[in-house]
């Protein structure tokens, strides 16, 4: 079975679009595998705590993605 994980970081995203996350995620890796997997294809999103993700040598916090998104 596979699992999906995907980490995050906190805040960034609503409810709605962690539904939104899964549902494509699962449907891309139906897409590879078959139909018949997609009862035992799991994913997992992870928050990240603001500012203990870094890129590029800075830590990144939510204020920061979300300016990201917002362009």
């Amino acid at each position: 079975m596979p699992l999906i994980q995907v980490k995050v970081i906190e805040g960034v995203f609503d409810a709605t679009e962690k539904t939104s996350i899964i549902e494509k995620l699962t449907d891309a890796m139906v897409s590879v595998e078959g139909e018949a997997m997609r009862p035992v294809t799991w994913v997992v999103i992870e928050e990240v705590t603001s500012g203990e993700w870094g890129i590029g040598g800075k830590a990144m916090h939510t204020g920061d993605v979300a300016g990201m998104r917002a362009t």
